[in-house]
């Protein structure tokens, strides 16, 4: 890129005939000035600490300039505000804000780490080789998501529901890994989340060529094992469409005491079973103009694949011209909940996993373009880290706003991506935000609960 030698550049005039010149003689700036409310939510919960813990750095400690925790802390930051790419870190070497909050001792004259040494973090194998001498502990990062979530209760939860869904994330390269889905009609990786609530419990990528319930038992022993260590006594459900309504799965819950609600994939048979009540809901529907329900409930097995019969609820939905049955399999009661209730409070309540999901978009999970997949599964732990942190900021800082429940790009448009003027003295820092900020007062609010 051509260097600029021009000193001053003259637009076109103001109002009152003033001369409107610019020049590239400012104080280092910053248009992340809000990031230093994430670093406080960041010191709430020790996340940044934790994820530190979970590399092993085989370089030699006497030629270190950047510290994975410093690495790391750069990542789930630049993320956070919307820096994709590890080739923008190339541009924000010099970013005094990130360079404070990712631990720099001179943030602003001590250069951040660039994409060379960030790829050293991202690519790296099962063991240090001679290029790539920081490698990731998965076992102690999925442990790290339970330990945020446990954080984030003063007690233990005398119920919590757990969501498992699976998305896709397109390839547009030669990725290892690499199957074209035809559901999804495209090359594509099929990611397992697990939350509970608005909490992430786990992401593990996984490749396309398999069922989307494919690794779930997996997943939920491990998970719900290191619930149990803290909450024994907590009653757990597992929630999912019908790609997780699945033997094996449903066996597993069973053997563990855990309850379960699951969608249940129409067939003629059970169409059959609800012909009365969908016969009522479409009279009642035809006479008011309007969609009606009848919930029905009873006891179904399929002829092979089910070695015992279960719990079906139905609802027996009549749209304007057309019929609309649901059916899902539990192992709640009746006396624990109704049919009406368990179908339209708790097994639709999962509708909102898909807004946690397209969250972790926003903090760009789908940029799985390494190579590896061990390097893509990586990338998505940091935007789900990322997602942690916001987590946090929105609970300890935003509670009762109306930013309470506001989503990752709303926050950062809002109150992360603040011009802000950065003076470095011998004793301190001052951070001079910009004076024409829409949304000062909760900043204020936001500062004033973090530092409690």
């Amino acid at each position: 890129m051509t260097q600029c030698t021009q000193g001053e550049f003259e637009f076109t005039g103001g109002g009152g005939g003033r001369r409107v010149v610019a020049a590239f003689d400012s104080a280092p700036v910053s248009s992340n000035g809000g990031v230093l409310l994430l670093r406080e939510a960041d010191h709430r919960i020790g996340l940044i600490e934790a994820l530190s813990g979970c590399f092993r750095d085989g370089r030699d400690p006497d030629l270190i300039e950047h510290t994975v925790r410093q690495l790391v802390a750069q990542r789930i930051y630049g993320l956070a505000l919307g820096y994709e790419d590890l080739n923008d870190h190339e541009e924000l070497r010099a970013d005094a804000l990130l360079g404070l909050v990712s631990g720099k001792a001179k943030p602003g004259q001590e250069l951040l780490a660039g994409k060379s040494t960030l790829n050293r973090l991202e690519l790296s194998v099962d063991t240090a080789d001679r290029y790539k001498r920081v490698v990731y502990e998965s076992e102690k990062l999925d442990a790290v998501y339970i330990q945020m979530f446990l954080k984030a209760y003063e007690a233990p939860a005398r119920r919590i529901v757990i969501d498992l869904d699976t998305t896709d994330v397109a390839l547009h390269g030669g990725q290892e890994g690499r199957f074209f889905h035809g559901y999804y009609d495209t090359y594509c990786y099929l990611p397992l989340y697990v939350f509970c609530g608005e909490h992430l419990l786990g992401v593990r990528l996984r490749e396309a060529n398999q069922d989307g319930a494919a690794g779930a038992e997996v997943e939920l022993a491990r998970i719900i094992g290191q619930i149990r260590q803290a909450w024994p006594k907590t009653h757990i459900v597992v929630r999912g469409d019908s790609g997780f309504c699945r033997e094996a799965l449903m066996n597993w819950c069973e053997a563990n005491a855990v309850d379960y609600v699951f969608g249940l994939a129409r067939n003629e048979r059970l169409r059959a079973k609800i012909r009365k009540p969908m016969r009522k809901a479409m009279v009642r529907a035809k006479r008011t103009g309007q969609a009606c329900r009848e919930f029905t409930e009873f006891r179904y097995r399929t002829r092979d694949s089910w070695r015992r019969a279960r719990r079906v609820v139905a609802k027996s939905e009549y749209l304007p011209g057309k019929e609309n049955p649901r059916f899902v399999v539990t192992s709640l009661t009746r006396e624990r909940y109704a049919a009406k209730r368990l179908y339209e409070e708790l097994y639709c309540a999962r509708g909102e996993m898909e807004n946690c999901i397209k969250e972790q978009l926003s903090l760009f999970a789908d940029r799985v373009s390494s190579a590896t997949m061990r390097a893509n599964q990586l990338r998505m732990y940091l935007s789900g880290f990322a997602y942690t942190l916001f987590m946090a900021f929105r609970r300890f800082a935003l509670a009762g706003t109306e930013f309470a429940r506001a989503q990752v790009n709303t926050l950062r448009l809002k109150l992360l991506k603040i011009g802000a003027l950065v003076k470095t003295s011998v004793r301190r820092i001052v951070v001079s935000l910009s004076s024409a900020h829409p949304n000062q007062g909760l900043f204020a609010l936001a500062h004033q609960r973090l530092r409690l």
